[in-house]
């Protein structure tokens, strides 16, 4: 029985070996299971080597192979002189270097340039990191302190006053307005078909004027002893630190808990006083650099960092209202949104620039840059309106309901748990407004401010470097610049994507 079975059952000569498996890690595996499984994708293959045998290729000989990287003017970028094909010509970013980062600011006073900068980093880097504390003071120095602090050490200047200064200039600036307008009927009630109307409407609103004046005479009256006295500056500083810290004091919770709020008012204003007395802003401060003269990266990183910075919380409040059950407020939103989505930024940038000065008073200008400042941000805020009004809807309803069952006020749900699921929703939508703001900064060269671009398109002009390469090399190196922020601000967004959406992770 046991030969007969060992005889069936028992193999007698070894089995062949099995091919094999086919690899599917590493380089050869990537290879084959994600460039070459299938005809398409064979022919995809294809396509794109050849597509990157037709320009990364060319694109890499220019910039690096056949590059000039050394000469003092046009002759070492010229193939004659060089002896071969030239390529980018690299002397002449190194000459022009200067003016491609600060424009025409003056060259004395460039360290204030570098001095933002530097502070501009150092305070967003914590921000950036998660895990490096006092993300509450930080954001406090840089969306608040670093704007005021740059402002002086870019433009230069001091001040004349503070609070009390400030406030009784903008009511007189309201009155002055009003009273102009009442005037301008008045005058129009004397040819018009319509004169008694107007003229009665005019003497109405030159009333109403006359009505504002005493009511903001003494605080009128008090600034113009200020500006009497031998330190106005210092004399408003305190009387406004005190009104401020007395409001926060009783906002805070009076005797019971306002110690903290005044405490922190006090070490806010405190932190003014040594700012103002570092920079000397109380005698004049730094000498004033005209906004004409800016130029370069300086101007790009202004405008697109102010426009970042300004333009959501804008959007925030304009989706918030949107969705408001009040009509007015709603009715504004939608307005304001459609009307600013409506129209180009160029539009955008010619009013700004050359018509908004007609709507203004006489005895009141505002700078050229900051104009382009104000519109590239309501530009911006608008689509970031509807941004934020995506992520808003796609937060369930059951959210807000649980935040009232659980008696929660409208703001402490709005803050506490809608907003930030919207705003985690829609990061990447946010993030590609911010990139596309960011190139978008070129386009104020048409109104005769010269950023990264236009100062490029400038130093064109010299004939020092006029080689056929030149303008090759230019937006190249432009183009590098704009990569790699854009490129970061990608990166990033993807790192807060990934971190803030934890609980989907597999």
């Amino acid at each position: 029985m046991t030969d007969i079975t060992a005889s069936s059952f028992v193999r007698q000569d070894l089995v062949p070996e099995r091919p094999a498996p086919v690899k599917t890690t590493g380089f050869v595996g990537f290879v084959r299971t994600r460039l070459l499984n299938s005809p398409t994708n064979i022919l995809l293959t294809i396509l794109g080597l050849l597509l990157l045998w037709y320009t990364v290729i060319p694109a890499f000989q220019f910039l690096f192979v056949d590059a000039v990287w050394t000469g003092k003017d046009r002759a070492a970028c010229l193939a004659e002189k060089a002896g071969h094909p030239v390529g980018a010509c690299w002397p002449y970013i190194q000459a022009k270097l200067f003016q491609l980062i600060y424009g025409f600011y003056p060259e004395a006073a460039r360290w204030r340039v570098n001095l933002s900068f530097l502070l501009g980093a150092v305070l967003l880097l914590p921000l950036l990191i998660p895990r490096l504390p006092a993300k509450g003071v930080n954001s406090g120095l840089f969306f608040v302190a670093f704007p005021v602090v740059a402002f002086f050490l870019l433009h230069g200047g001091g001040i004349k006053g503070f609070g009390v200064t400030w406030a009784a200039g903008l009511l007189q600036l309201f009155n002055d307005s009003i009273s102009g307008a009442g005037q301008v009927l008045v005058n129009l009630g004397k040819s018009s078909a319509f004169g008694p109307l107007l003229w009665a409407l005019g003497n109405l609103i030159a009333l109403l004027g006359t009505v504002i004046y005493w009511v903001i005479f003494p605080l009128t009256w008090l600034s113009d002893q200020l500006q009497a006295s031998g330190q106005a500056v210092w004399i408003d500083f305190v009387m406004t630190a005190i009104i401020v810290c007395a409001i926060l004091f009783v906002l805070g919770g009076g005797m019971r808990t306002g110690h903290r709020a005044l405490i922190t008012g006090l070490a806010t204003f405190a932190g003014m006083a040594a700012v103002i007395k570092l920079m000397d802003l109380d005698h004049g401060g730094l000498p004033i650099v005209d906004t004409r003269l800016w130029g370069g990266l300086l101007v790009t990183l202004v405008i697109a960092i102010t426009g970042i910075v300004a333009s959501l919380p804008i959007g925030i409040a304009l989706a918030l209202g949107r969705r408001s059950t009040i009509p007015l407020i709603r009715i504004f939103s939608i307005t304001f949104i459609e009307f600013w989505r409506g129209v180009p930024l160029i539009t955008v940038l010619f009013f700004a620039t050359y018509m908004l000065p007609l709507f203004l008073p006489g005895n009141f200008t505002v700078d050229g840059l900051v104009r382009a400042l104000i519109g590239v941000a309501l530009f911006t805020g608008a689509y970031q309106a509807e941004n934020v009004r995506g992520g808003l809807a796609a937060v369930p309803r059951g959210q807000s309901e649980a935040a009232a069952a659980l008696g929660l006020s409208w703001w402490r749900t709005t803050s506490l748990i809608v907003l930030p699921q919207a705003l985690r929703h829609v990061i990447p939508s946010i993030v590609n407004s911010f990139i596309s703001l960011f190139k978008d900064t070129s386009l104020v060269s048409i109104v005769a401010l010269f950023d990264l671009l236009g100062s490029l398109r400038a130093s064109f002009a010299d004939p020092v470097w006029t080689t056929p390469s030149t303008a090759f090399t230019g937006f190249a190196f432009t183009g590098i610049i704009y990569f790699i922020f854009c490129f970061g601000m990608s990166r990033y967004s993807l790192f807060v994507e990934h971190r803030l959406n934890a609980h989907r992770r597999n």
